[in-house]
């Protein structure tokens, strides 16, 4: 079925260690995952280096298709290189849809093979109203999620993969030359946030996957279709308070929350009501002075300091030589029209 107009505000809570739903709404209604794609990326990347394939120092070259990609990008040429390890670092914090072509053709040989992966991921993990059509989130016909389907991938990222608890709870990175803050508003100043992802197109707002752990205790939230960057991190910070302040009742889990709502195979498309001229004007009035958004959760407290930065960037001498990487690799790609997708 063709997209349509809705408003709708799809969210869950979950608790990681039983899987139990503490709160839900809308989780069922198809969205457009935006950048939360890239949790698949992430979540599909790390496998190959459990699996032996990769290892966290394998090199990941930005191919011309790769860095024909629209914004959020690096702007990276083709035959640069550098480590998985820093690719990832850039992916979840910057968002960048280059590098995310990038790790795909490395990985997989070609982004249509990773793909392949991302969704047979989906399939395996019970992801049931999920299918990705590119890795990096960018709208297309076939692209969909749920908020149940993207929580049940990052409990299963937070469950099968600690040893990369990390990459998600990066403050900033550096490539020595630039800094670049994490786009996620809780990461330094929620107490316990730990990750995950943010993502926006104007079909499916400003969203937000969430984690926070306090006491031994970790929940995680996803939130979508609000109508900026700050409303989207005050709705997570007061779902995750609630859920790590509030003992956990009833039995509903991930596994057993049944599907529910009318028109919950129509993938929702909010572009009118998120990109008018309107909405921009409420959205610039939502920055103070410097151009900070302002938050409104009594969760959500200033960070007073510089955020601590990693180092992720380019090899020391990657050539800008263009190489090939795989089936995924088009000559003569020309550059498409920016669009965000932080």
């Amino acid at each position: 079925m063709a997209a349509q107009p809705v408003v709708a505000n799809p969210r869950i809570v979950v608790d990681v260690e039983t899987g139990r739903v503490l709160d839900h709404e809308d989780a069922f209604r198809r969205w457009y995952p935006a950048s939360l794609t890239k949790l698949m990326t992430a979540y599909t990347a790390f496998e190959a280096v459990r699996s032996g394939q990769m290892t966290m120092e394998s090199l990941v070259t930005m191919s011309k298709r790769a860095a024909a990609q629209p914004a959020s990008k690096m702007y990276y040429k083709p035959g640069q290189q550098m480590t998985l390890d820093s690719a990832l670092k850039i992916l979840l914090i910057k968002s960048a849809n280059d590098v995310a072509v990038a790790i795909a053709e490395s990985v997989g040989g070609s982004q249509e093979a990773f793909v392949d992966r991302m969704n047979q991921n989906a399939r395996e993990l019970g992801m049931s109203s999920t299918r990705f059509i590119n890795p990096n989130g960018l709208p297309g016909k076939g692209q969909y999620t749920t908020a149940r389907d993207l929580a049940v991938l990052t409990v299963a990222i937070k469950r099968e993969f600690p040893e990369y608890a990390g990459f998600f709870s990066i403050e900033g990175f550096t490539t020595g030359k630039k800094n670049y803050p994490n786009y996620n508003l809780l990461i330094g100043r929620f107490d316990g946030a730990d990750g995950m992802k943010t993502g926006f197109i104007c079909a499916s707002g400003f969203n937000q996957v969430s984690s926070a752990t306090r006491n031994g205790r970790s929940v995680v939230s996803v939130v979508l279709g609000t109508e900026s960057l700050g409303a989207r991190a005050d709705v997570s910070a007061d779902l995750l308070q609630r859920a790590l302040t509030t003992p956990s009742k009833g039995n509903l889990t991930l596994r057993t929350l049944q599907p529910y709502g009318a028109d919950r195979d129509v993938v929702a498309d909010i572009s009118e009501e998120i990109c008018n001229a309107k909405a921009g004007k409420v959205r610039s009035e939502g920055r103070d002075e410097a151009g900070r958004m302002k938050m409104n959760s009594p969760y959500i407290h200033e960070m007073t300091r510089q955020p601590n930065f990693v180092f992720a960037g380019l090899i020391p001498g990657s050539d800008a030589k263009p190489t090939k990487a795989g089936k995924g690799e088009i000559a003569n790609v020309p550059i498409p029209i920016p669009r965000p997708t932080f």
